[in-house]
């Protein structure tokens, strides 16, 4: 989460069990990094920092939690107007995942065509499979659900080459994971998908993997200290 999920805060919240931790959202690009001060303008929590200095922070956070956490990937949750500043991070050793972020609604993001409009962007699969042939790393694509097609968008961001799909099962109106949504992607795609969206107990965890979702996600129980078990044994 914007602000939040930093080295600090994964080295301490790993232990529960996870084998991934993502670092972000980032902002790569002069006009995400525009963006994001006029977030922080505003009062929201927002990672910002210049051009200059926004690889080797990334460089250094990944490089603290695998000093602490070797056996853990680590991912990095990116915004970017255009491919080349992703395709950046693949010079970072320490980075086994590159996160494509077409998923934070933000209007300030929206309007500069990344974020959750990313998904409406006619170049998407161009996009990512641009990033995808000149990486070395695993690459996922972090979508908002109930915003377009979803079925349409997952087969574009298969057909694109992307390792994983992680799928912000949010649905208007509803306080819990849209698990429909997230069982008929499992059973009309083979790209592994990723499932997130108001998982703070067990039951949850067992009922989203009962979709047939590769893994899941969780930040917001972990912020709000709801999460009080390991979760390795899922």
């Amino acid at each position: 989460m914007a602000g939040i999920t930093d080295a600090e805060f994964l080295n301490k919240v790993i232990p529960y069990g996870f084998d991934v931790a993502t670092l972000g959202g980032f902002n790569l690009d002069e006009p995400t990094i525009e963006a994001s001060s006029l977030i922080l303008e505003r009062g929201r929590k927002e990672f910002h920092f210049p051009l200059n200095l926004i690889f080797s922070h990334i460089e250094s956070e990944a490089s603290l939690i695998k000093d602490n956490h070797d056996d853990v990937k680590v991912s990095v949750n990116v915004r970017s107007t255009t491919p080349e500043p992703i395709i950046k991070l693949d010079e970072i050793d320490d980075l086994d995942i590159i996160e494509i972020n077409c998923h934070c609604r933000q209007p300030e993001f929206q309007e500069i065509g990344c974020g959750q409009s990313m998904l409406q962007r006619e170049d998407l699969g161009e996009f990512i499979s641009e990033v995808v042939d000149n990486v070395s790393k695993e690459v996922s694509v972090k979508i908002r659900a109930n915003v377009v097609d979803d079925l349409k968008i997952g087969h574009i961001i298969e057909d694109a080459g992307a390792d994983y799909l992680h799928v912000d099962a949010m649905k208007p109106g509803v306080f819990d994971a849209d698990y429909d949504l997230l069982d008929n992607l499992c059973s009309n795609l083979k790209i592994p998908i990723i499932g997130n969206n108001s998982i703070d107990s067990e039951e949850k965890i067992k009922k989203m993997l009962e979709t047939g979702v590769f893994g899941f996600s969780i930040a917001r129980a972990l912020i709000s200290s709801k999460l009080n078990f390991d979760i390795s044994s899922f």
